[in-house]
């Protein structure tokens, strides 16, 4: 089979696990980067081998006709207007960054959009594949916890104010949103992915350590279909230094925990019908060590978006997915603004993702 040919649009910092997946991935190719600001385009360049480089994807689509899947990884609150853009002008299987959107109406016009010209669309959650995760996954869907009873995600990152001062999207609502939108949103992912479907959040947020327009800390309280709980701790105020990113599962059966700072060392593995030698044996397999936050999960992520594309298979984060978190996410800072509990499935008036409604 050919090598599918990949191109990115946005040159920011995680361009660089990108381009480090597809060198990686050896049916993939990566064709150009682009960026509107030339000197990142061109360092994108250089690290990727001096591929071509553009300012405009325009330009970049429309010399290099045969890209098949062009990664979105410009602001959070451009990507609906790049994804939209692309798939109607160049009908391109699309990779966008997360979040996919701010607000629930650019997610589902992007959904819509993608459905209409007959294109993929990926919505990055590389912690997925993660090695405990996996494993963790496993275990809920083979109903090893029995009932469920409560899920918490815990991020302590530190982000001082020079990284929000690398951009002027940074820790904006119009752009970026605040922790629970960049920073935790795989996590919250997670929590859902392993205990169900949300009913209703409550929440809190503030702003302590940053001079931004975001919050820089946020706690929420989840009460889920089955009846568990969740808890979501987020901050980026930890100091001096990232301390973890987190997911832990408390079930009748059983309790799981996965730390790090990228949910991805394996600490606890207890069940009731398993050994404390067996137990630590999974803890010891089942860990990675990453060298940041963004942990290995991109190659095995974009290694899957090719299986699904070549062999016409499922996503596992498809729009609908994506869109899923992102509910949530807006749900959570509904709650904050209003200080009441919000039901899911909402149609947002308070939520500061994406400006002023």
């Amino acid at each position: 089979m050919k090598n599918m040919k990949f191109a990115l649009v946005g040159c920011g910092r995680i361009s660089g696990k990108h381009i480090e997946a597809i060198r990686d991935i050896e049916n993939a190719t990566l064709a150009a980067v682009c960026d509107i600001d030339i000197e990142k385009a061109k360092k994108a360049s250089e690290k990727a081998g001096n591929i071509p480089y553009f300012v405009s994807y325009d330009e970049m689509l429309s010399e290099i006709k045969d890209i098949d899947v062009v990664n979105i990884l410009t602001p959070s609150g451009m990507h609906p207007e790049h994804a939209i853009d692309i798939v109607t002008k160049y009908k391109k299987h699309l990779v966008v960054e997360k979040p996919m959107a701010l607000r629930l109406s650019d997610a589902d016009d992007m959904i819509r959009v993608c459905d209409n010209n007959g294109v993929r669309l990926f919505i990055v959650k590389q912690n997925r594949y993660n090695l405990p995760v996996q494993k963790l996954r496993k275990a809920v869907e083979n109903g090893d916890f029995g009932k469920m009873v409560m899920g918490t995600v815990r991020v302590r990152w530190c982000r001082p104010q020079e990284y929000y001062d690398l951009d002027d999207w940074r820790g904006t609502w119009e752009q970026d949103g605040g922790v629970i939108t960049n920073q935790a949103s795989h996590h919250i992912d997670l929590l859902e992915w392993m205990m169900g479907e949300p009913m209703s959040v409550m929440a809190k947020n503030g702003r302590y350590l940053v001079d931004v327009d975001v919050d820089d800390t946020c706690a929420a309280i989840i009460k889920f279909r089955n009846g568990s709980l969740g808890i979501v701790e987020a901050t980026t105020a930890t100091r001096p230094k990232d301390l973890e990113g987190s997911l832990s599962i408390l079930g009748e059966n059983g309790s799981v925990v996965i730390g790090g700072f990228a949910v991805n060392k394996m600490e606890t593995w207890n069940f009731k019908n398993i050994s404390d030698e067996e137990s630590k044996k999974i803890v010891e397999k089942y860990s990675e060590l990453p060298p940041n936050v963004y942990g290995y999960g991109h190659k095995r992520y974009l290694e899957h978006v090719i299986d699904c594309i070549k062999n016409n298979k499922k996503a596992l984060v498809d729009g609908f997915e994506g869109r899923r978190s992102l509910e949530l996410i807006n749900a959570i800072y509904e709650s904050a603004e209003t200080g009441k509990e919000i039901n899911i499935h909402f149609e947002p008036k308070r939520s500061k993702l994406g400006g002023v409604r």
